[in-house]
């Protein structure tokens, strides 16, 4: 009496669009989770860097010594004694105060 084929068919194509439309309710659910999930990840980054709020002060000296032979048109370089850096100074970086609208310290 019934087309076996048409029906098997027919039942497929219900599944389908069971199946998308339970896909279709849970794109909200999904995009919420992932927007979630990317707020949290840059929460977790903190602040992004700010020239204007940065301010330093350092003073920086290196020292080396160095022996420096030329023979037969061939450069030979030596250090003589190991090389020294020295940085000292002061850093600060200044938070925003979004009611004031100005850099604080």
């Amino acid at each position: 009496m019934f087309n076996k084929k048409g029906q098997s068919t027919l039942e497929y194509a219900l599944i389908i669009a069971v199946i998308v439309a339970g896909l279709l309710l849970m794109q909200m659910y999904i995009k919420r989770g992932y927007a979630g999930r990317l707020k949290s990840s840059t929460d977790d980054m903190g602040e992004q860097f700010d020239p204007n709020a940065y301010t330093a002060n350092f003073a920086i000296s290196q020292s080396s010594n160095t022996l420096q032979t030329i023979q037969n048109r061939v450069t030979n370089t030596q250090h003589t004694a190991p090389q020294t850096n020295t940085k000292t100074g002061t850093e600060t970086i200044a938070a925003y105060d979004p009611a004031v609208d100005v850099y604080s310290q």
